[in-house]
């Protein structure tokens, strides 16, 4: 870890250790004050505060929350954060998520921030159990975390997990849904050299693990009273805020009076999960909902059904452009749900922009591929 001092602060050798303090954050809409603990970084602080401080992934993948230290000290967690790349460290520019403050200090943030809104939850800390790890494909793995306390969260939200022996932290989007929830269910796709993955993988290590969670975080939402209809593309494990907005949209029936349409992206037909909850959100949404598989490593033919769940179409191609072809003259009164690896979800906003005509406002995501 490295630390930077700004205007009247001291040297590094004589505040080396984070202590409570309270952070100003000056923005376009105005100065706003909240206490940050000891080891707690700027961005968690501010949020569970209730400030709509930027951010998208929390963990220093994206850079959305870059703040200025105009004084104080601050303290960098992770000095190699891919989002850290474009900062003028030189002016004291820091991603919020991974600077703790060392006592006082100001930040200059160049956006707009508010209140929360009442309808968005608080981010808070929590801890939890996790359990009944099970795997759904070779690399793909779902466990429960048996919260602390309870925790609201939207349908689209995700949390940010901490496991012990590992630095840190992960992003992942919750699939269950369900108000004052004690049990989250989280979705992990193993990914070459990472961590997290491996440690779920690794022969039961995980189950019965305390880790330490923050959120519900995210902006990717569904509210059932918006009324829109829905479209939904995602690539590997981004599918799990989806279950979550599907499972949200059964318990309000919302396929009764309004269309959705499903696009699932995976490399061959055996890396398909979630295909029996796809399978009953089709039973239950009145022939209003459509579930597509994308497959961009085999050729299935045109208007292939699934074999075991002939419900679920399949389809050839990545998932933004077989859901590009499949949408055409489709998107009228549309809100669209986008998550996945980074170029897809690149091609996925492009499809929608271009093609579908849809505006920002109508296009929910989250960077944290």
């Amino acid at each position: 870890m490295t630390s930077l001092a700004r205007a009247d602060a001291l040297p590094p050798e004589l505040s080396a250790t984070p202590k409570p303090g309270v952070v100003t954050v000056e923005t376009k809409s105005g100065a706003f004050n909240f206490a940050s603990d000891p080891g707690e970084t700027l961005l968690y602080a501010g949020l569970r505060s209730g400030l709509t401080l930027p951010h998208e992934c929390a963990t220093g993948t994206c850079g959305t929350c870059r703040a200025r230290v105009m004084s104080g000290e601050v303290e960098i967690c992770w000095d190699a954060a891919p989002g850290a790349a474009k900062l003028k460290r030189d002016k004291g520019d820091v991603l919020m998520c991974q600077a703790r403050a060392l006592g006082d200090c100001v930040l200059r943030v160049p956006s707009e921030v508010a209140q929360k809104p009442v309808r968005h939850q608080i981010p808070a800390h929590r801890t939890g159990i996790v359990e009944n790890v099970r795997r759904l494909t070779p690399d793909v793995t779902r466990f429960e975390v048996a919260l602390s306390e309870p925790m609201d969260f939207d349908a689209g939200q995700f949390v940010v997990v901490e496991a012990p022996g590992l630095e840190g932290a992960r992003a992942y989007s919750m699939v269950n849904y369900g108000p004052g929830a004690d049990r989250i269910e989280l979705v992990v796709k193993r990914k070459p050299g990472g961590g997290f993955g491996d440690w779920l993988f690794d022969g039961g290590a995980a189950e019965g693990a305390r880790i330490k969670l923050f959120g519900p975080l995210g902006r990717a939402t569904f509210h059932p009273e918006e009324n829109r209809n829905l479209l939904m593309i995602a690539g590997g494990s981004g599918i799990a805020g989806m279950m979550s907005i599907l499972a949200r949209a059964a318990a309000h029936d919302y396929f009764r009076d309004r269309k959705g349409y499903v696009f699932f992206g995976v490399r061959t037909l055996a890396d398909g999960f979630y295909l029996e909850q796809f399978a009953r959100s089709l039973r239950d949404g009145h022939g209003n909902l459509e579930v597509t598989l994308a497959i961009s490593n085999e050729d299935v033919g045109s208007d292939a059904r699934h074999p075991d769940h002939p419900d679920v179409k399949l389809a050839t191609g990545f998932v933004h452009e077989v859901a590009g072809q499949a949408m055409v003259g489709r998107y009228e009164d549309v809100m669209a749900y986008v998550a996945g690896p980074p170029p897809m979800v690149d091609g996925a906003l492009r499809t929608l922009i271009a093609q579908g005509g849809l505006s920002p406002s109508s296009i929910r995501y989250d960077k944290f591929g």
